[in-house]
């Protein structure tokens, strides 16, 4: 089987894997790979840190479209916290954004949460949350258990 048929045979397989290819198509600013990961559904939402929300799928394509005109997105998620069952899953991501500029290297953080369902294609995105973060918010997040009280 060609590569592209096995990726695009495996693309929904799990959430983790959808989430890893939601990050590796804005490192390498491709709108076709990150649209493919979308619901079907035109009630699909996308955030921007500081921006507004943004509904459906020509509204979500336009704004990324946007931002790759200026380039990939250097982004990597560090710390991921999990509820999930069987047909929904929410991740709340730390993102690391390395920034290269004149002056140097910067580094900003992102606070996203990605929602995910489970539809007959498979697990597909349906909202991407993301806040300005800082490194205090990267570190507060661990892999432990929250206590409510």
């Amino acid at each position: 089987m060609p590569q592209a048929k096995a990726r695009a045979a495996s693309l929904h397989a799990s959430v983790d894997d959808v989430e890893a290819q939601f990050y590796e198509a804005l490192q390498a600013g491709d709108l076709a790979r990150l649209m493919a990961l979308w619901a079907d559904d035109e009630e699909i939402a996308c955030v921007h840190p500081g921006g507004p929300r943004l509904i459906g799928h020509g509204a979500i394509r336009a704004s990324f479209e946007a931002m790759f005109a200026n380039g990939a997105i250097p982004v990597r998620p560090q710390r991921v916290r999990r509820v999930e069952s069987a047909s929904c899953a929410v991740h709340h991501v730390a993102e690391r954004v390395d920034i290269r500029t004149a002056e140097g290297s910067q580094t900003a953080w992102v606070i996203a949460t990605n929602v995910y369902l489970k539809t007959a294609q498979g697990w597909r995105l349906v909202l991407h949350h993301a806040s300005p973060g800082s490194p205090h918010d990267a570190q507060e997040m661990t892999d432990a258990p929250a206590t409510l009280h």
